[in-house]
């Protein structure tokens, strides 16, 4: 039980590493836009890349984890998004930068859906709410940690130094190749009694009937807008408040703590409550709240309210992350978990990612409350189409736990 435990956490915080890829690129974008002499679209294209190679990355790593050794699949994603990252640090050029982040994405796209697959082998499905909270949380203790570097010595090291702290991830990969030891969850689902014997473990069990396709893609698109909205804020509200509301790095990085202080509390509040009352009321719940939430944060002028604002804002935006993971948990068979996982959250970051360029030419022609309108529609289209999913309707969620 102590070497699953290791490898539940171990997975939970590789998964969680992928937002320092996300923060590196929030702190930075200033200092690249200066040095490269980018337009709001060029830089914007930037974080559109990336999410691209997590795409590619997502389907290639999803399919490798659900077909082999899921923790050894999981090191080698870990592995290419380090050392990418620790490349970019030495990017003479635009070009070179787009291509290393696209690579890093192809890393980072595999880790989720193998991480959660390892765990939704381990853990029981009740308590997956609770586990893919956890998940997220380690994903916000990232990037905190990015944030206070970020203020610490990026005015020193500048935005290649900071970059360079990309390497991190390798000291996990040392630790599970050490301290970890073999398990049959590691591997893939045999005579999995969710599927027809006639059906080959590959994407096409995401897609086998109207209701199952129809399910898939409509998840696809919540997250579309999940990720949207995450990235639109983390990407562009630092630079914004920098040089529109005149904010320093140091303040900029005090709102994002605060920001993702208020994540981590949601999600935990999220978790606990998806494993009672079950995807329906909570993502109904956060997703209007995030509706109304991201309009009246435009609202704020002070500096204090921008702190409570931004907690808030991100304790509902940001809160639901972790219902995909435990939603697909129950409405997916074990032995394509990765897939479903890394499918529908890299069409979501590969869509999603076009937020960075949309806002980027919203700010050059706009101001910060057409963004947060825009904002506001994504969360009030994606509830919408929630309530369209019928596997996650409450009888349906209760008939599941139940077994």
């Amino acid at each position: 039980m102590e070497n699953k435990k290791k490898a539940v956490i171990s997975s939970i915080i590789a998964s969680g590493t992928d937002d320092l890829n996300v923060m590196f690129l929030s702190f930075s974008m200033a200092s690249i836009i200066s040095e490269f002499s980018l337009s709001g679209a060029q830089a914007g294209a930037i974080a559109t890349i990336t999410n691209l190679g997590m795409l590619l990355g997502g389907l290639i790593f999803g399919y490798l984890g659900d077909r082999y050794h899921k923790l050894n699949i999981l090191k080698i994603t870990l592995l290419i998004f380090s050392l990418a990252s620790g490349a970019i640090a030495f990017a003479p050029s635009i070009t070179m930068l787009y291509i290393l982040r696209f690579i890093a994405g192809i890393g980072v796209g595999g880790e989720y859906g193998i991480a959660l697959g390892i765990m939704a082998q381990i853990v029981p499905v009740h308590k997956m709410g609770r586990i893919s909270a956890l998940n997220g949380v380690a994903g916000q203790v990232s990037s905190i940690t990015s944030a206070a570097l970020a203020g610490l010595f990026l005015s020193h090291l500048g935005w290649r130094g900071l970059f360079l702290f990309g390497l991190a991830p390798l000291l996990l990969v040392l630790y599970m190749q050490v301290a970890i030891k073999d398990e049959k969850e590691f591997y893939p689902v045999k005579n999995d009694s969710a599927l027809d014997k006639s059906e080959k473990i590959n994407f096409a069990v995401l897609f086998k009937d109207l209701r199952t396709s129809y399910q898939t893609i409509a998840l696809m698109l919540m997250c579309t807008v999940q990720i949207a909205g995450y990235f639109g804020m983390m990407n562009w509200l630092p630079t914004i408040m920098q040089e529109q509301a005149g904010l320093s790095v140091q303040g900029s990085s005090l709102w994002m703590i605060s920001t993702i202080v208020g994540m981590s509390l949601g999600m935990v509040v999220f978790g606990r409550l998806f494993d009672q009352f079950g995807p329906r009321l909570m993502f109904g719940a956060f997703l209007l709240a995030s509706a109304f939430g991201v309009y009246l944060f435009s609202q704020i002028t002070s500096p204090l309210g921008m702190l409570f604002g931004g907690a808030m804002m991100g304790f509902f935006v940001n809160g639901m992350f972790p219902g995909y993971g435990a939603t697909v948990s129950y409405l997916y068979p074990k032995s394509v978990q990765s897939m479903a996982n890394n499918l529908i959250l890299n069409v979501g970051r590969a869509v999603g990612g076009f937020s960075s360029m949309i806002i980027g030419i919203i700010m050059e022609h706009g101001n910060v409350t057409m963004v947060m309108l825009f904002l506001s529609c994504l969360y009030i289209f994606s509830f919408v189409v929630m309530l369209t999913i019928p596997g996650i309707k409450q009888k349906s969620f209760k008939k599941v736990y139940a077994q």
